[in-house]
């Protein structure tokens, strides 16, 4: 019996690495994401994937680059909450 819940989402997201500052915004449904990190050897993911972790109140584990690792536009897979719970997370954040 798997302990993970069966809910999972798949969040489309735009990155901005070297900023001045960590942010993200969420405009009409879209998901925009500052991050001081260089996208060198994945260090703008890894502080993408913990940027949203901390603003949703997940696990770090429980989200994932899933498409765009080299890009700019990225999705983002989140297991455990459905994208309604995420965007609503997101935008409290």
């Amino acid at each position: 019996m798997s302990l993970l819940s069966a809910a999972s989402c798949e969040l489309p997201v735009r990155v901005t690495p070297r900023s001045s500052q960590s942010k993200i915004e969420v405009t009409n449904g879209l998901v925009k994401i500052w991050v001081s990190a260089s996208p060198t050897d994945g260090q703008a993911n890894d502080a993408v994937c913990l940027s949203i972790a901390k603003a949703i109140k997940q696990a770090p584990s429980t989200v994932t680059v899933k498409r765009g690792h080299t890009g700019r536009d990225k999705v983002i897979r989140i297991d455990g909450l459905s994208l309604s719970e995420v965007l609503a997370r997101l935008s409290t954040f």
